[in-house]
């Protein structure tokens, strides 16, 4: 199998607020689909968002009170890019957990939940190399 991902599915509670908040805090635009969903057309991977109770029972499994522990990551080009999307994220109703600042691998980074409690991290590589199209080369 090929070493890709193709979509990320976040289950979400209100399908449209959380359309709203990931339009307003990054000011992506959501790619026209099928009632019931939400697609954002990202750089070489879709992040679809569908409602909690619909992605539990199309997966076959129960409805977990809360998401996982795991996070979605933006990346800046700068640390004045970082701390501005942190800014735009809390003004679209984003709850901060841990302001941007510098970190233990070198770079700089903060984390904001959605409105669903999922982690989204705001960071700086300086090891990284971010295309103008936003995909990212490793080292």
């Amino acid at each position: 199998m090929e070493q890709r991902l193709s979509l990320i599915t976040l289950g979400v509670q209100d399908l449209e607020r959380s359309r709203r908040f990931y339009e307003t805090a990054f000011s992506w635009k959501a790619h026209p689909g099928p009632e019931g969903v939400v697609f954002f057309q990202m750089n070489g991977i879709v992040l679809g968002l569908f409602p909690r109770k619909e992605l539990a029972k199309d997966a076959g499994v129960s409805l977990q009170p809360t998401p996982g522990p795991f996070s979605l990551a933006w990346n800046g080009r700068s640390e004045a890019e970082v701390d501005a999307a942190f800014e735009a994220a809390l003004a679209a109703g984003a709850e901060p957990v841990k302001p941007p600042e510098k970190v233990f691998w070198g770079g700089y980074s903060g984390y904001v939940a959605d409105p669903d409690g999922h982690l989204i991290e705001l960071a700086f590589n300086p090891f990284w190399t971010i295309a103008k199209d936003g995909s990212i080369t490793l080292g």
